[in-house]
């Protein structure tokens, strides 16, 4: 029978940890990386997995493949710790490996909540990753920062969802978005030369596309928010692009 290594990669996870690992028990195992937490992530993870490994933070994509490398089985499943894989997932995946299949890979739709309501549009949804894959036929994408798996071969995409939730506090997501900026800043800074004009009317074309071409607005109040967000946090990645080059030009 064919099995499945979930893997995970954390910091400070207290509020998230065992929801997520209760949501993969039906896993055969489960790879928890811890990047040092300083609350009580660790704890609570071993009441639910033995394999428990601590490494220092070299950024998304080494802790993943650090992650990877300690997986037993031949099948991956990867999962966030502010993500929960539903139990119809979970039969979905178990009814794939029962069948001879030249898949490689799978992506999986993802429904992400923004403050507890689940936003539809904004692009946020059906927003496929890659999730359920080959350990063999994956790589991992080197950026800093939205990182992902590539899978080499034939892939298909899964009918459940994992539920994300991305967002439970407005202050919260803001510190993410300032970290997420810094990090998407440092990737661009030798690729985009930001003018004044750039400044002001990209993030503006950025809040029309997730409102009203991406239909935002269909997720009232809420939709708005995330489309505020958005322009906000492509303000303060071309403000710190810009602050990265003047900084250049003066060493």
């Amino acid at each position: 029978m064919k099995k499945i290594s979930g893997i995970i990669i954390c910091r400070n996870e207290e509020k998230n940890i065992e929801d997520c690992l209760k949501s993969i028990q039906w896993c055969d195992e489960i790879i928890l990386v811890d990047s040092l937490s300083s609350d009580k992530t660790v704890e609570l993870a071993g009441k639910y997995t033995s394999n428990v490994f601590l490494n220092e933070w070299k950024g998304f994509s080494e802790q993943r493949k650090f992650a990877l490398d300690k997986a037993r089985y031949e099948w991956i499943f990867s999962i966030d710790a502010d993500e929960r894989c539903t139990e119809e997932l979970a039969v979905e995946i178990r009814s794939i490996l029962d069948k001879e299949s030249r898949v490689k890979g799978y992506f999986v739709p993802r429904k992400s909540f923004f403050l507890g309501k689940w936003i539809k549009h904004c692009g946020w949804y059906p927003d496929h990753q890659m999730r359920f894959f080959l350990k063999g036929s994956v790589s991992i994408t080197d950026r800093l920062v939205h990182e992902g798996y590539k899978v080499t071969g034939e892939t298909a995409e899964l009918k459940n969802d994992i539920l994300h939730y991305t967002v439970r506090s407005v202050s919260e997501y803001a510190e993410k978005i300032n970290h997420y900026s810094t990090l998407s800043a440092m990737e661009k800074a030798n690729e985009k030369k930001i003018s004044m004009g750039y400044l002001l009317y990209k993030p503006i074309l950025e809040f029309k596309k997730k409102f009203f071409f991406q239909q935002g607005f269909r997720d009232g109040i809420y939709g708005l928010m995330v489309s505020y967000f958005h322009m906000f946090t492509k303000a303060l990645t071309y403000m710190k692009i810009l602050e990265m080059q003047n900084k250049k030009k003066d060493e």
